[in-house]
């Protein structure tokens, strides 16, 4: 799996690792410029704890958004 937001490469052109972020509806995995803040939500899901999310992105057990399904959201 790529280490670098999809979204934030195909939206932005920002080629910016994945980590695991935190809003108010959960954590998610997506992208933080150290100078912007908060890039993109690249998970569709989001996950009930940091660890949950960090467990996904290890793993590889999470889905990735698309630009289609942002359009259709």
């Amino acid at each position: 799996m790529n280490p670098y937001g999809m979204l934030a490469k195909e939206i932005l052109n920002r080629e910016l690792p994945l980590q695991v972020c935190e809003s108010e509806a959960g954590y998610f995995i997506g992208t933080i410029c150290p100078h912007d803040g908060p890039i993109s939500r690249e998970s569709q899901e989001f996950f009930p704890t940091r660890e949950a999310a960090q467990t996904a992105l290890e793993t590889g057990s999470w889905t990735q958004l698309t630009v289609e399904y942002l359009m259709v959201a």
